[in-house]
This record gives C-alpha cells, sequence and structure tokens, in this order.
C-alpha cells in the first residue's frame, strides 16, 4: 500500500517486481485503490505490461487511460509534459492522481539511458507540492543494476516484494548532474558556425546535409524546423552565435548545437506551454520532433542533441 501524508502531496515510488505475477501484484491494487477512492487513473508503460494490467483489472479497465510508454515516451524528455502532466492537468477537480509510467525497460538504448533516468529524476521538479501519485515499475529480474541503484536515487520511497521502504540514496539533483554528461561528436561530422545574420544560410546547410543524407518528406521537414529553432535560441539565449554539427548514425539524423551559453533550468523544454507567455516553446518543440533529446551544459556552454528518423 502506496502511503500518503499530508505533509508530502506528490509520491513518487518505485516498483522493483520480477515476473509477471508481482507485476501485477503491484499495480492492480494500486490502480484499484485509486479507483475505489474515485481518483484518476492513467498507466503509461509498453505494451506487454499495459495488457497484463487490463486483464488484472478486468472490467473496471475501462475506468483508466492507457497509453503506449513505447510511443508516447520514446523520447523521455516529451513523457513530462505529453504524459504526465497532460493527464494529471486534465484532472482539475480531483482530490488526487494516480500514474502509473514505465519509462525505462530492457532494450532501451544506451544514448536513450541517461535522458531516462534524468527524466525520473526530474519528475520530483516537476511534480512538487500537487496531490500526484507516480508508481514507477522497474524489472528486477531483467534490468541492469545500475537501473535499479539510479532508481533508489531518483525515488524517495521504494516497493518490492519485501514491502515498501524509504530510500535511503535518494538524491535526485545528484543524478541530474550525474548524466549531464559531455557530448561528443564523430570528428567527420558535417558543421559550420552560424550568428544572427547567418541563421537561414545554416538552415540550408542542414536541409542539404540530410538531404545528402537520405532523409526526404516529413522527416525532413522536422529536421529543418528543430534546428531552425535550436539556432534561433542560440542566438537569443545562448551568447548569440553557436555551432551546428549534423552526422548519421545508424537509422537516425543526429543533429547538435553547441553555444556559450548555460542552461540554467533543468525543466526546460518539459513543461506544458503557457498560453499566456509569448515565446519559450523552442526546446519544447524540439523535443516533440525528435526520437531522442540530449542535453549538456555547464560554465563552457551548452550542447544540445537531438536524434531524428532519417
Amino acid at each position: 500500500m502506496i502511503t500518503v501524508t499530508p505533509h508530502e502531496p506528490f509520491v513518487h515510488p518505485a516498483l522493483f517486481y520480477e515476473g509477471n505475477d508481482q507485476y501485477v501484484a503491484g499495480t492492480v491494487p494500486f490502480l484499484r485503490e485509486g479507483l475505489d477512492a474515485g481518483e484518476p487513473a492513467a498507466v503509461a508503460a509498453p505494451p506487454d505490461r499495459l495488457k497484463l494490467i487490463r486483464e488484472g483489472l478486468g472490467e473496471r479497465a475501462a475506468q483508466v487511460r492507457f497509453i503506449d510508454m513505447t510511443q508516447a515516451g520514446r523520447n523521455p524528455g516529451r513523457i513530462i509534459p505529453n504524459v504526465l502532466r497532460k493527464f494529471a492537468d486534465a484532472q482539475p477537480g480531483a482530490r488526487r492522481v494516480r500514474i502509473i509510467g514505465e519509462p525505462i525497460w530492457q532494450g532501451r538504448s544506451a544514448d536513450e539511458y541517461p535522458a531516462c533516468v534524468q527524466h525520473e529524476a526530474l519528475i520530483n521538479a516537476a511534480f512538487t507540492g500537487r496531490a500526484v501519485t507516480i508508481l514507477c515499475p522497474y524489472d528486477a529480474g531483467r534490468l541492469e543494476q545500475q537501473a535499479l541503484g539510479d532508481a533508489l536515487a531518483t525515488h524517495p520511497v521504494v516497493i518490492d516484494a519485501d514491502g515498501e521502504r524509504q530510500s535511503t540514496a535518494y538524491s535526485p539533483e545528484e543524478i541530474i548532474a550525474r548524466y549531464n554528461e559531455p557530448l561528443l561528436a564523430p570528428l567527420d561530422a558535417a558543421a559550420c558556425t552560424f550568428a544572427a545574420p547567418t541563421l537561414p544560410e545554416t538552415r540550408d546547410f542542414a536541409v542539404s546535409r540530410a538531404r545528402a543524407l537520405g532523409v526526404s518528406g516529413v522527416n525532413l521537414g522536422d529536421l529543418e524546423l528543430a534546428v531552425a529553432e535550436l539556432t534561433t535560441n542560440s542566438v537569443v539565449h545562448g551568447a548569440g552565435s553557436g555551432t551546428l554539427r549534423i552526422w548519421a548514425e545508424s537509422d537516425r539524423i543526429v543533429c547538435e548545437v553547441h553555444d556559450g551559453g548555460q542552461l540554467t533550468d533543468p525543466l526546460a523544454g518539459r513543461r506544458p506551454p503557457n498560453p499566456t507567455q509569448p515565446g519559450g516553446r523552442g526546446l519544447l518543440l524540439v523535443h516533440q520532433l525528435a526520437d531522442l533529446v540530449r542535453v549538456h551544459t555547464g560554465p563552457d556552454g551548452t550542447t544540445v542533441r537531438c536524434y531524428l528518423p532519417s
């Protein structure tokens, strides 16, 4: 049973499970308890996990919102605004909202994993003070020990076969800093420098290079828009100039923009847009377009790398 105290309206436990039976035992009662209390509930998980929960809930599955996390959360940077906040914000009259979110599963790539862990750490800042419970399952039988250790640092409460306990390793700020990793581009990546007067030429350079690498149609349009947003952000917020790099990696095109500014808001690009605030949507839009976004920032500048389909 998840403990909710009046002094901590936001609750963010990790569920360590092994096998389907433990998964169902840890998730279905959590949802039933919320439904019995009149709390809106959603589940964002891979399809095989969704199937188990649907079957476990039976007829009550119709009361729960189901979301394929392999699609909605393919880019971990989209999960807070597009999945968690989108559902929670749509329940303004609810006493409490319950969500199951499983952003880390076996098969996540080495490039995706740091963004996943930072996402889990940033949930705590994104929901501070809100009456929301987000339960995050971790497949303890198949995930690497690093993933389980990081889960202890990003979740204040851990639930496993032995029960519920406080995590003595909880330190989300340390995780955000640890995975703020330098991003090294290939030496042969095509590159160009830019400033305000050369933004159109820089966008044309990226489109031409992407086209030469086989990108076309909608994917080419998305790449052009992402490059335009990132380079404009560098001019406006990142010391007025920067360097664009672009290369092919497996079945994706990678665009990277580096500038001399420092990103001080770790939730930048992960908040739903404020309809009354002009601007400020550039990085959010890049997250919507890209399969993955990685960021490294520090006193020497900021690098934003986005992976788009080719």
